[in-house]
């Protein structure tokens, strides 16, 4: 076959990054597994349309209809798999649902099939973990065009930080509260317990003791919640082999089962890759054994970082995520409106930013039992602020229409505005937590994510019915009883202000008004 009969995978071009260096060689012998995802049968061109409508008059696909009718196509597997066998790759694993097929074989088979310019190991720092490189865009056969809509696994970078901050200096910490404090403060639906829910939650690394969670939970006054590890991609519950992941596992199941006590959680680990995230998100949304309402992300990484095809994939997903009524809440980020990326330009996180994900930044909060006293952004010095701030790679959403969100700082242009929603994030004012026997305050936005989450939980058992895609029913109650608005601070180069901001979006919420609006239609 001739290059001229070959086309590129829409959006797999990989650049090196210039801080990295290379130490060694590839091995094309070592054996890999990829996962290919292929287009769907059908467009879902019907589920933004269905979100704007209250919960109960929604259209929402179950799980084995979704497979029948917007998965991969059984002849579009056929032809792959083919195509994967004369180049020496195993198709060990076909999901028609998540429209993906995971490919096996040697780095040399992967090679020859889709063509990668490998560049070698890299590593990000002295004495850490290497990585395979590649650069230049993937290329199938003319005849998979449009067939194949993105190929991972090649390049194993780490995609993704997680979000959260603990204070070195337990003076600095003014406060901290509890989970429960915290939904006490913003009046969650005390009606409801998440019963009959279930929240997942997406992990690239570290693990939960389970001792450590029934400590936590019996001294919340609480019986510890039903967590359950799934493995993706051969990712794990290890704790004790990363003590910061350690720690961003154990305050995502101690926030949503704090403030959801009678939720089944579910965690999904997976590597820290761009294959790992991808899939481990696909697998939470189309998981017909747990069949989670919500899934809590509080890893991300600017979405200036992502390949154009990996951000696609995981907005696709998304989407798909709001066909079947489940929530995404994912954090904005803790590095300001710069998102911690050096070339003096502004940044959103992804994959807050992505449209179809309920992005959730975070705010300063004190308060006194049910009363809150102060409540502003998230901006604290050596200690973290809130992302946010206009995308430059997706445009602004039709739920945001109405929400006057300002064009982006550097390029003047419109695109979709991040964060959605907020809640309290300042480590000095955090949550109080246990991960490895010991107990400590942590904040970030890695806990709004989880906050968020429990949250809806509640509300979708309040209702009988789940939130599903949530901002068109969120943005309409922009300035209503349902959201404190948040009018002090900035997050560098955005400000605060009344109405939507892109440092904590509609605000922080009023659970009980909300519970009440979303149930009236309002």
């Amino acid at each position: 076959m001739s290059a001229s009969d070959r086309v590129q995978v829409p959006g797999s071009e990989r650049e090196l990054d210039p801080a990295h260096t290379r130490v060694g060689d590839v091995d094309t012998q070592s054996e890999i597994d990829l996962t290919v995802y292929l287009r769907p049968m059908a467009l879902l061109d019907w589920v933004d349309e269905e979100a704007a409508r209250p919960p109960r008059q929604r259209r929402v696909a179950s799980r084995d209809e979704w497979a029948e009718q917007y998965g991969a196509s059984p002849d579009d597997v056929e032809t792959v798999t083919a195509f994967a066998e004369q180049h020496g790759l195993t198709a060990t694993n076909v999901d028609l649902a998540r429209r993906a097929i995971t490919l096996h074989g040697t780095l040399q088979a992967v090679t020859d099939a889709f063509q990668p310019q490998l560049k070698g190991l890299y590593t990000p720092a002295p004495g850490a973990p290497s990585y395979r490189a590649r650069t230049g865009p993937l290329t199938i056969p003319s005849e998979l065009d449009g067939i194949v809509v993105g190929v991972f696994g090649i390049d194993d970078r780490a995609q993704a930080a997680k979000h959260l901050r603990i204070v070195a200096a337990p003076d600095a910490v003014a406060t901290s509260y509890t989970p429960p404090q915290v939904a006490q403060a913003y009046a969650f639906p005390t009606g409801a317990t998440g019963q009959g829910e279930t929240i997942a939650i997406i992990e690239l690394g570290g693990g939960y003791e389970t001792a450590d969670l029934q400590t936590y939970f019996q001294g919340l006054g609480l019986a510890t919640p039903s967590v359950t590890a799934v493995a993706v991609d051969g990712g794990s519950n290890s704790p004790g082999t990363d003590t910061g992941s350690d720690t961003e596992v154990m305050l995502d199941i101690e926030v949503s089962g704090g403030v959801a006590p009678a939720a089944a959680i579910v965690v999904y680990f997976a590597p820290n890759t761009d294959q790992g995230f991808i899939d481990a998100v696909s697998q939470a949304v189309h998981d017909t054994t747990h069949t989670p309402s919500v899934v809590s992300i509080s890893w991300g990484g600017s979405e200036d970082s992502w390949t154009s095809q990996g951000r696609t994939q995981m907005e696709q997903i998304l989407t798909e995520a709001g066909g079947l009524g489940v929530t995404v809440t994912a954090a904005a980020g803790d590095n300001g409106s710069t998102d911690s990326v050096t070339d003096g330009e502004q940044h959103v996180d992804f994959p807050a930013s992505a449209p179809h994900a309920l992005g959730c930044g975070g705010t300063t909060l004190r308060a006194t039992g049910a009363q809150i006293t102060s409540e502003t952004v998230w901006n604290t010095p050596d200690h973290g602020t809130t992302g946010g701030g206009v995308s430059r790679q997706f445009a602004l959403p039709s739920f945001q229409s109405d929400a006057k969100v300002p064009d982006n700082a550097d390029t003047g242009k419109p695109g979709r505005g991040v964060p959605d929603v907020s809640a309290n994030a300042d480590p000095t004012t955090g949550y109080q937590v246990r991960a490895d026997g010991q107990d400590q305050t942590v904040g970030g936005t890695s806990a709004v994510a989880p906050l968020w989450a429990g949250l809806i939980a509640l509300l979708n058992q309040s209702a009988g019915a789940p939130l599903g895609f949530a901002q068109p029913r969120l943005y309409p109650l922009l300035g209503t009883a349902a959201f404190h608005d948040i009018t002090s601070g900035n997050n560098g180069s955005y400000s605060a202000g009344p109405g939507w901001d892109a440092c904590t979006g509609l605000g922080s919420p009023d659970g009980t008004a909300l519970d009440q609006q979303l149930k009236s239609g309002g």
